[in-house]
């Protein structure tokens, strides 16, 4: 790994190649070529506990608090299978992420349209990307109807609700192949910058309704209404690699500085605004005080003055921390809220955790995914529980095996020792079969590899 890593990009470099077979792949694999082009995006930090060197803090959603981390940005298919990563190291968002790094990896990876494609259908998209609120723009949207980029994300600013009588039950098919019934409507809309998008609505059982956009014309709205929702699975994919995979592992100890023109957040601006919120909250706690002192009924003399003195201390209290709150106002409108890295004290200036390792180490954890994905699919023909494949593929990877190579027929014997439970070992039986039936051959030799389980004839 060390040789590979040795120049910087060689890893995305490889993660690009496999990239594009993949797409391509996928393209081949889907008859009706439905989800061609249709690509998921979503972010994920991976926190850093370590003291290599100071991390940008970023909220992190899954554990509710702001740590210190790296953003990495996740390019999925429909059915949660990964392409590529793209990592950023100063969180900008994923309007940034998709400007300057999803869309040209697409552009440059992603099966191309010829331009008589293009000339012969103008409602015909380069690829279509999927992704949450956090996307959000109308300025976005524009670029990339330019650029003849596909959109397909929820309306973040939906307004009031339709009415019911808009909604007709619609046959919806799922990613997972499943049909539902769901009560939809389609409107044009008109978004804050002129642009015109179409917006599909779902009606929910409790009478909510959940807003989709998209500038994708040739999407009938039962499959936005369908493919929309999915982005679970991605979100599903990333929680397993988490938790299967070691996603968030670090691979190699050591940071390197950022480029100095890199813009971040003043860590002065950002100590500041603390401070504010911190005397805010004290603020109320004096207010809330202030509002609750009351006089007593029927007061006497001493407890008339009592109330005059502790209520003249409280709005004392009040307009001093009122002026507390307004000096460290005036101090933030001389700080800038952003600045260059290199403006910033040595100590405080951002490194970031060294990228190669991790991207080389990120697309072998891919490949083993997808390797997984085929096996389960494989194994599902024959379980009472589609659930279970991923499950048991995994006590089949932890479990002994025999080797036993035969040089004269050219074969190397793979035996599995049993799983202990016949409805497993019948299934496991089922893709042994299916995997000797490849005739693949071990790396470096011409031995045929065969699969069985121990005891099997």
């Amino acid at each position: 790994m060390g040789l590979f890593c040795e120049e910087e990009g060689r890893a995305t470099q490889w993660q690009s190649v496999l990239a594009k077979e993949w797409m391509q792949g996928a393209a081949q694999a889907d008859p009706d070529q439905q989800g061609v082009g249709l690509f998921y995006v979503d972010g994920h930090v991976r926190v850093y506990h370590g003291s290599l060197g100071p991390l940008p803090r970023l909220y992190v959603a899954r554990e509710k608090l702001l740590l210190r981390g790296t953003t990495d940005y996740w390019v999925n298919g429909l059915g949660g299978e990964p392409f590529f990563v793209v990592t950023q190291p100063i969180h900008a968002g994923l309007i940034a992420a998709l400007r300057e790094q999803v869309i040209p990896r697409l552009l440059a990876d992603a099966p191309p349209l010829s331009e008589a494609q293009f000339k012969v259908d103008p409602q015909a998209l380069r690829f279509t990307l999927i992704f949450d609120r956090e996307g959000y723009s109308p300025k976005l949207f524009a670029e990339l109807s330019a650029q003849r980029i596909g959109v397909l994300t929820w309306h973040k600013y939906p307004g009031e609700a339709w009415p019911a009588e808009e909604f007709s039950p619609q046959s919806v098919r799922l990613h997972t192949g499943e049909i539902v019934e769901q009560p939809l409507a389609e409107r044009g809309v008109c978004l804050s910058n002129g642009l015109w998008m179409r917006e599909v609505r779902i009606r929910n059982v409790d009478g909510s309704q959940s807003a989709i956009l998209s500038n994708n014309r040739r999407l009938n709205l039962t499959q936005m209404a369908a493919w929309m929702p999915a982005r679970w699975s991605q979100e599903n994919f990333l929680r397993y690699m988490r938790q299967h995979f070691g996603l968030d592992r670090l691979i190699e100890h050591g940071s390197q500085p950022l480029p100095e023109a890199t813009i971040v957040v003043n860590p002065a601006r950002r100590r500041l605004e603390q401070a504010i919120r911190r005397e805010r909250g004290r603020l109320q706690r004096l207010e809330a005080q202030f509002g609750a002192h009351t006089l007593p009924s029927g007061p006497t003399a001493e407890e008339l003055q009592a109330f005059e003195r502790e209520g003249g201390q409280l709005r004392e209290k009040i307009q001093a921390q009122t002026a507390t709150i307004d000096g460290l106002k005036k101090q933030r409108q001389d700080i800038a809220r952003k600045v260059p890295l290199k403006d910033l004290p040595e100590g405080e200036r951002y490194r970031q955790l060294c990228p190669e390792s991790k991207h080389f180490i990120d697309t072998l954890k891919m490949i083993a995914y997808r390797a997984e994905s085929a096996l389960a699919g494989e194994l599902r023909e024959h379980l009472n529980r589609e659930d279970d494949a991923r499950a048991l593929l995994r006590r089949v990877f932890v479990t002994p095996a025999n080797l036993y190579p035969d040089y004269e027929e050219k074969t190397l014997r793979v035996e599995l020792h049993r799983l202990g439970s016949p409805l497993q070992d019948a299934a496991i039986t089922k893709l042994c079969e299916e995997l000797t039936a490849t005739e693949t051959l071990f790396p470096t030799t011409d031995l045929k590899l065969v699969y069985r389980q121990v005891g099997s004839a």
